[in-house]
């Protein structure tokens, strides 16, 4: 179920909240996805504008998609940290 998020994405952006992979090394060290340099990171999709890019991409609520490491814009909101980026960011679906 998709979480409902107070944040109402305008245009052409997109709100995510990142997802943690879970790196582990062949020893059982874990590694934050913060600690690895120029990797993109996958998030999963609160909310989207109303433009058509968004959905000519296909891009909808509760997608896992992977976006440039360095866009976007961090948001924090009543503790809980978000991202807005534009939907020309957005690098890939992750699909399962």
């Amino acid at each position: 179920m998709a979480k409902k998020v107070a944040i109402v994405p305008l245009g052409d952006q997109v709100l995510l909240q990142t997802v943690e992979p879970e790196n582990k090394t062949a020893a059982g060290i874990y590694i934050p996805a913060t600690a690895q340099d120029d990797t993109p990171i996958v998030a999963k999709v609160l909310a989207v504008g109303e433009s058509e890019k968004i959905a000519k991409k296909g891009i909808k609520v509760g997608d896992i998609v992977i976006y440039s490491k360095y866009s976007g814009t961090d948001v924090e909101y009543k503790g809980e940290k978000y991202v807005l980026v534009s939907v020309k960011d957005i690098l890939a679906k992750v699909v399962e």
